[in-house]
């Protein structure tokens, strides 16, 4: 994927459901052990979840404290945290025209 996409900083309550379910694709296990920090235009030091398309890199802002009540708070994850299998199932089929996802580096290595 380029390196010359347009970068969007923005809160995951503010992402559209389908971005939503893609991103529960490339992390099924969560997101709090996939933060990374950067200094925002502010000098303020900021964690967020990156996440890629065709056309923009996304920097969703949490702490690790918000990916891990995100998890607990969303009925698609179980009980470990993991995306259940029927719903993975079920982002897979919805999504299975979108390419980039394939190309989302996926830093789960448990599932």
């Amino acid at each position: 994927m380029e390196t010359s996409k347009s970068r969007i900083v923005v809160d995951y309550e503010k992402l559209d459901a389908e971005l939503v379910e893609q991103i529960k694709l490339v992390y099924p296990s969560g997101f709090s052990q996939h933060l990374v920090s950067f200094v925002n235009s502010k000098g303020e030091k900021v964690s967020a979840l990156r996440f890629e398309t065709f056309e923009k890199i996304y920097l969703i802002r949490m702490t690790t404290k918000m990916a891990e009540q995100i998890i607990i708070d969303d009925s698609d994850y179980d009980d470990e945290g993991k995306l259940k299998e029927g719903v993975r199932e079920q982002y897979e089929e919805d999504h299975s025209d979108v390419d980039y996802l394939s190309e989302n580096e996926n830093y789960d290595e448990n599932w």
